[in-house]
Formats: structure tokens, sequence, C-alpha cells
């Protein structure tokens, strides 16, 4: 089981809340209704790691060592989403999200295969390590810039994870696993070419709500998350290719092949597929 070793890695680095952030570092000079603004929607964004939770646990059942890990990554992703609240409610008590704006992104996410769920949550994973990098940047007050970089690095030790039950499900399904994660592999790695974001709270999640069945299309403001990566934080090529090279890596490392290149990666794709045969196509989300 990996959940013992990664609970008592995660649990020696994990920061508090009251002592390691600098609030009494706050500039109130430095900080505008724009910015603030930004900051409610992550926090939103991060509540909905309560409803990616239940589908987790959901559809895996058969694994009780990765549902036990979801108590890790569960608590986490709450603390990112209660820190950004705390700031809001401190310095721009204004802006704090309701109770209702939370809830509206709980809603039930059609079941999926779980592997190729495993792979997209960590890309996401990957992703959002760098929206936040590029976040604490772009910020001009010092608490929050320390809070996104602190979230940052929570967001790369849950890839490093994810990446953990990845290699564990190689070696229990084999090529099966390698072609759900090359397939969403290829996906991730090629969002520039893409109208969108890609990310697991931007991609539709139960047929029967859509198209209002995004976690993005239930925030506050749906047309926020474009706006901030291309006008605020400005995520342009340059860091969407630091994501790209960043997946590519770590799968090169996964299957102990080199993929410079998402063609290289789809490829490799198409000759696991060959090899394995058409299957059923799932029919869930």
């Amino acid at each position: 089981m990996l959940y013992p070793e990664l609970f008592r890695q995660l649990e020696s680095v994990r920061w508090d809340m009251d002592k390691d952030i600098p609030w009494q570092s706050f500039d109130a000079t430095r900080l505008t209704d724009e910015q603030a603004q930004t900051i409610k929607m992550n926090a939103i964004t991060e509540w909905a790691a309560l409803p990616a939770t239940e589908m987790f646990l959901r559809d895996n059942r058969h694994d009780s060592d990765f549902s036990a890990f979801m108590s890790i990554w569960f608590f986490e992703e709450q603390k990112h989403s209660l820190v950004l609240m705390e700031y809001l409610k401190r310095f721009s008590p204004q802006h704090a999200p309701t109770e209702q704006e939370l809830h509206e992104v709980r809603f039930d996410f059609d079941p999926a295969p779980p592997l190729e769920t495993l792979m997209l949550h960590f890309c996401g994973e990957i992703r959002l390590n760098h929206w936040y990098r590029r976040a604490a940047e772009w910020h001009t007050e010092p608490v929050i810039k320390h809070i996104y970089t602190t979230l940052s690095q929570d967001e790369a030790r849950h890839g490093g994870a994810y990446l953990r039950y990845m290699k564990r499900a190689m070696e229990k399904f084999g090529d099966e696993a390698r072609s759900a994660f090359t397939k969403v592999g290829v996906l991730m790695a090629s969002a520039r070419r893409t109208a969108q974001a890609l990310h697991p709270t931007n991609l539709h999640v139960n047929k029967a709500l859509f198209p209002n069945d995004t976690i993005q299309s239930r925030v506050p403001d749906p047309d926020w998350l474009e706006h901030w990566l291309d006008k605020q934080i400005k995520f342009d090529a340059v860091w969407e290719n630091k994501v790209g090279d960043r997946i590519l890596h770590n799968l090169s490392l996964l299957m102990n092949r080199s993929f410079k290149t998402v063609q290289e990666l789809n490829r490799y794709r198409k000759e696991l597929a060959a090899s394995l045969g058409p299957k059923p196509e799932y029919q869930g989300a």
C-alpha cells in the first residue's frame, strides 16, 4: 500500500495556516479589487475538491489504498480553499464567497474510467502548479504571493503522489494502464491547440446538466478563468509549453521511453491501441 508512506511524506511538509502564512506582512496598498475577485474565484474552484473526492471514492470502491489517500488529498485541497477565504475575510471581506456560491459547485459527476480519471487529475495538478506560480508572480500583495507559492508547492506534491499510483496501476494492468495514460496525456499536453483551458474543473462531467456541468460554468463569473489566464496572469505559450513538457517528461519516466513531443507520445498511443485491439466504449462521461 502507498497510503501509509504518502501520509508520512505529506505530513512532514504540511504547512500551518496560523504559523506559516505571514499574515502580519499584509500591505493594503498592494491589493486591488480585481485581484481580490480572482482570489474569490480560485477559492470556489478549490472547493470543487469536494465533488471530485465523492467521484473518486465512488469510482474506486475496488481500491481501498487509493481511496484512503483521498483523505489526504481532500484535506489539503479544501485547506487551499480555506486559506484563500481566510485571506479575503481578513483583508477584503466583501469578496469572500458565500456558502451558496461554494455549494453551487457541488454536483454529481457521471461515472468515468478510473485510469483515465487518474491521469486527468495528475495532469491537472501539473497545470495548477504552473498556474499558481504565475499567479504568485502577477499578484503584488506579499501575503497572497506567499499563499499562491505555498499552494503551487502542494499541487506539485499531489502530482507526485498521483504518479506513484499511476506506476502501481501499470504494474497491475500493464498496457491497459499505459493506453489510458497516453490517451489522456496526448490531450492534456496539446492544450495550447484548444480554445479553452484544459483542466478537470473546465471539463464537462454530467451529461444531464449540460451545458451547466463544469465547475467553471457554476462559479459566479463563468468567463473568469480564460480572462485570468489570458489577460491577468498571462499564461502564454511559453508557460503552456512548460506544462506540456512536464507531462511528457513524467510519462517518459513512467513508460521508460523518451517522449520529446506530443507527436511521439501519440505514435506510442497508437501502438498500444493496435496491440490491445478494440474494446467496448465506456458508457460514462
